[in-house]
């Protein structure tokens, strides 16, 4: 699918001669509205984000443009907007990018002008969306309405999340691997009242057995061998704000008991410490094991599991939330275009449509992975079918050959790889038909002799 644009001009000659420039000769899909009203409600309406950019014409007379403008600033921040007028009127220039426009172009724009103007909009919008939601993370005030899914697959769940933030008691964050549930506690604590306070989180099962009670308790310096220095421990890192314990199944049963007091008394012992510390903390813990399971099998203590299951919160797969994964795949592109210093790049409803189908075992990670790999690896600027080879199974043997003439799978219909010779004939049959069957041609584009062109096509000379 190409870049989503929305066009809202009354003027319908305008809107014929912007569309045909933007479609035919840049690429962009475009949507069209008549009026600042009608645009609004199609902005409103689109519930996967697919709009990136908003090209607005100032005067039109159902709602002046920049009250437009306005309202899309307030409701919609993170869209950008390019200004479109026929006057001259420096004032107007100046109120249109204090209101928040990207760009302000005089009519009718000239095409290379505007094509620098949208990949400009389009790259700071994706920027800023990038250096805010970390600014939001590092400042523990990331919420649930920041979450991909906030309005769709996860609006349950996340119902039962704003409560959860809303009351001091311990959640318990259930669900598979890479669901999100480091993200999802993140949102707890970004609408709870310990906004902007620490939000610590600890992987247990990353914390090799010795080290654990160290780590989460701190230490006295001279406690244990290599304690050269005293340490507070996460816990105490965590003072006054949230502390995250990701795999809490994974925790020894000794340190379950010292869990167990932090959660009765509120309070800590460090290792090789003589007296107990207060801690003000919330906890909330995650596991991607059946901890009843762990009870029954004597692997996890059942007073503990009381405790730190007040409130369950199950998260979704992401198979059982498929609408979220379009949102989710735009997201990864934006991010990683960013992170790798790229050009914003596209992706093809084909893809789109296979990626939507696959299991995704591995959940939101599995896709960020994906996206990650297929964004450094792709020298396209449309993310198509062939770049997510590596995913099994994935069938890529009826890629239009035309459309895809620089395209040669090392794989076969069935996943596996083929032979050299097998490739070679591929390679040989597209280099001949990107030189319309000359054989002269062909040959010196793959740098072979047109003897041995003929002996490898198995022709006569």
């Amino acid at each position: 699918m190409s870049i989503k644009i929305l066009l809202i001009d009354d003027d319908k000659m305008q809107r014929k001669m912007i569309r045909g420039l933007l479609e035919n000769k840049l690429g962009y899909q475009i949507v069209e509205a008549d009026g600042g009203k009608t645009g609004l409600d199609i902005v409103k309406q689109d519930q996967n984000k697919e709009i990136r950019l908003v090209i607005l014409d100032i005067y039109m007379p159902d709602m002046d443009g920049m009250e437009v403008l306005g309202i899309m600033s307030q409701q919609y921040p993170d869209l950008p907007v390019i200004m479109l007028t026929g006057s001259s009127d420096i004032n107007v220039v100046v109120q249109a990018m204090q209101l928040g426009a990207s760009d302000f172009l005089n009519k009718p724009p000239e095409p290379g002008r505007l094509q620098v103007s949208i990949k400009n909009a389009l790259k700071i919008s994706v920027l800023e969306k990038e250096v805010n939601r970390l600014k939001k993370q590092e400042d523990g005030v990331y919420s649930f309405k920041q979450m991909i899914g906030h309005e769709g697959g996860l609006s349950k769940v996340i119902g039962v999340g704003r409560k959860a933030a809303s009351a001091d008691i311990p959640v318990l964050l259930t669900g598979e691997t890479g669901v999100g549930k480091e993200v999802f506690a993140k949102s707890i604590h970004g609408e709870s009242n310990r906004i902007g306070k620490p939000f610590i989180a600890v992987n247990c099962g990353a914390i090799p057995e010795n080290l654990v009670e160290s780590i989460l308790f701190g230490h006295e310096k001279g406690s244990f061998t290599g304690a050269i220095a005293k340490s507070i421990g996460k816990f105490r890192e965590a003072e006054g704000g949230t502390i995250f314990l990701d795999e809490v199944g994974e925790l020894p049963l000794d340190t379950q008991v010292k869990l167990l007091r932090v959660l009765q008394q509120k309070e800590i012992t460090s290792v090789g410490g003589q007296s107990s510390i207060p801690v003000n903390i919330r906890i909330i813990s995650a596991t991607n094991k059946n901890l009843d399971t762990e009870v029954m099998e004597g692997r996890f203590r059942d007073d503990l599991y009381f405790r730190l299951n007040v409130l369950p919160i199950n998260i979704p797969p992401i198979r059982d939330r498929r609408q979220d994964i379009a949102e989710l795949i735009y997201h990864f592109i934006e991010r990683f275009t960013v992170i790798e210093g790229q050009e914003l790049k596209d992706i093809s409803d084909e893809a789109i449509n296979m990626l939507k189908t696959w299991e995704w075992g591995g959940n939101v990670r599995e896709i960020e992975n994906t996206i990650h790999r297929a964004i450094v690896l792709s020298d396209n600027d449309i993310l198509d079918i062939q770049d997510f080879y590596e995913l099994p199974n994935v069938n890529i043997s009826n890629i239009d050959v035309e459309k895809n003439k620089n395209y040669i799978s090392i794989l076969n219909e069935n996943g596996y790889q083929k032979t050299l010779e097998q490739i070679e004939e591929e390679v040989i049959k597209l280099s001949l038909l990107n030189h319309n069957n000359n054989i002269t041609q062909t040959a010196l584009s793959l740098g072979m002799a047109k003897s041995t062109f003929y002996r490898k096509t198995k022709k006569e000379i």
